[in-house]
Order: C-alpha cells, then sequence, then structure tokens
C-alpha cells in the first residue's frame, strides 16, 4: 500500500496554513505525543489530472532517504485529499533568499554541493526530480540544504532508460525536455544550472517574458548565460557552463560536479545561517 493506515488527525493539532501550491496547500502542524513540528502537504485529489504524479511523490519520498533529501514521516489519505507529512524545515525555501540578496561564492558552492550530493544519489537509484529550481530547495535554521518537491519524478531503468514528457517549471526546462527529446537525468544538471543563474542574479534567464517565450528561447538559442557574469569568478563561470550545455551528451552529471574546483570553495551550513536570519528578519516585520 502506498500510504499509511489511520487518520493523522488523530495525532496531530494546532495546524496553521504557511503555503498554497498547485497541488494543495501546506500546513505547519505540532505532533501531540512530541511536540514536534511537521509540515502537512494536503494535495486535494478531486482538482488533480494526474494522480498518479501525487503517489508518486509518497513513493519516492518513501522508498529513498538521503541526508539532503526532505524526510517524509507519514502519508496518508484524509477524505478526498492526499495528505504527506514531514519534516518542517524553518529556514524557507531558498527562493525567498535568492530574491533578495546576492550569494558570494561561498555560498553558491555550498548550496551547489548539496544539491549535487542529493542528485548524485537520486540519478544512481534511476530517480530524475524533473524540477530542480530555487523553490525546491529548503534551508533548516543551521543553515543545512535538502531537496524536496517530488511530484514530477520519474524513475528510469533498464527497459524505460529515457522520458519524454513535458514536465516541469518553464524557465528551468532544459531545452530537450521542451523540444520532447527523450531524455534522462542530464535534464537536473541544466536546471540545476538555471538555479545557480538564480544565485548570481536573483531571478532566471527570461523572467520577464511569458512562459512560452522563454521556453521557445531556452529550446531554439544558444545556452543562456548569467547577466553578472562579469562579477563572478573564472572557476564559477566554468561550473556553469559545464551546466549550461545544449547538448545533453557533453553536459556534466552530477558526479562530474561534485568533482568540480569550484566546490573547494564550499563551506559548512553555518556559512548560509546569515541568509536564513536576513529573510527570517524580514518575514517577522511583515
Amino acid at each position: 500500500m502506498v500510504v499509511d493506515k489511520g487518520d493523522p488527525r488523530m495525532y496531530l493539532e494546532n495546524f496553521v496554513k504557511i503555503g498554497e501550491g498547485s497541488t494543495g496547500v501546506v500546513c505547519i502542524a505540532r505532533e501531540k505525543h512530541s511536540g514536534r513540528q511537521v509540515a502537512v502537504k494536503m494535495m486535494d485529489l478531486r482538482k488533480q489530472q494526474r494522480r498518479e504524479l501525487l503517489f508518486n511523490e509518497v513513493v519516492i519520498m518513501r522508498d529513498y532517504q538521503h541526508k539532503n533529501v526532505v524526510e517524509m514521516y507519514k502519508s496518508a489519505l484524509v477524505e478526498e485529499e492526499l495528505w504527506v507529512i514531514m519534516e518542517y524545515l524553518q529556514g524557507g525555501a531558498l527562493t525567498n533568499i535568492v530574491s533578495e540578496t546576492r550569494l558570494n561564492e561561498e555560498q553558491i558552492a555550498t548550496v551547489c554541493e548539496a544539491v549535487l550530493q542529493a542528485l548524485a544519489y537520486l540519478h544512481s537509484q534511476g530517480v530524475i526530480h524533473r524540477d530542480i529550481k530555487s523553490d525546491s530547495i529548503l534551508l533548516t535554521l543551521d543553515g543545512r540544504i535538502k531537496l524536496s518537491d517530488f511530484g514530477f519524478c520519474a524513475q528510469i531503468s533498464k527497459d524505460i532508460p529515457k522520458r519524454k514528457s513535458l514536465v516541469g517549471t518553464p524557465y528551468w526546462m532544459a531545452p530537450e525536455v521542451i523540444s520532447k527529446t527523450p531524455y534522462s537525468t542530464e535534464v537536473d544538471v541544466w536546471s540545476l544550472g538555471i538555479m545557480v543563474v538564480e544565485m548570481v542574479d536573483g531571478e532566471p534567464p527570461y523572467f520577464s517574458e511569458a512562459p512560452v517565450a522563454a521556453m521557445k528561447r531556452l529550446r531554439d538559442e544558444p545556452a543562456p548565460t548569467a547577466r553578472n557574469t562579469h562579477k563572478i569568478s573564472p572557476m564559477l563561470k566554468d561550473f556553469l557552463d559545464r551546466m549550461l550545455t545544449r547538448d545533453p551528451i557533453e553536459r556534466a552529471s552530477a558526479t562530474d560536479l561534485l568533482e568540480h574546483p569550484f566546490l573547494l570553495q564550499s563551506g559548512s551550513p553555518q556559512c548560509l545561517v546569515p541568509l536564513v536570519e536576513q529573510y527570517r528578519k524580514r518575514m517577522s516585520r511583515c
């Protein structure tokens, strides 16, 4: 059985909504027996055209555990909703940071190393994430990085070595996804490259354009670059170029990139704590 038995409302209390997306809402709640805060993703099955994607998220989170992947505690069917109960990361999403603050290269390297560790693990298990972006990266209060949002994941195998569904978020999509060419794990590396541009520029390339126009440019034009290329080191530029390579055969893998000299700048999670604290101060003023 994909989901666990029982009604989470029997052991959770104090539900507070903290976000809303295309699939449903996210609340924080408190476990009655432990007092621990958890995040609860509540997805209305009646509103989903592709329900299998929601259950796919549960299967991926249940079957694959890694220090840089958000931990799922339980899942359940509650009336017409699928609930996923997982660890609550109080540092919020990386989006909240990159939209307001420019990261230095130590911080960029620290984020990238953690995400690449998660991707190298998932790819080794035949899992493609297909929605890497700053909104899918969550932080703890002490600066640790965790990958989330597994609803678009796909499993590949010897029998099904490629996928071709048009899945993901437009500005972060690899050219081969947009052109519906069979693709594999390389698409996550491209999307991580776009996320690096976010950390340098504050937003992905072509973000001021409509999604369809941006997708056309990503599909047809040379690989985008950061607007602020003049502000980054040659080492970071090379790291970025190896991800934003149009030909997926020539694109570096997550494992390759973990050996890139740019990541020698990676620090401890502590270097990200000031960014988390700045974000939380801004939120407290709202």
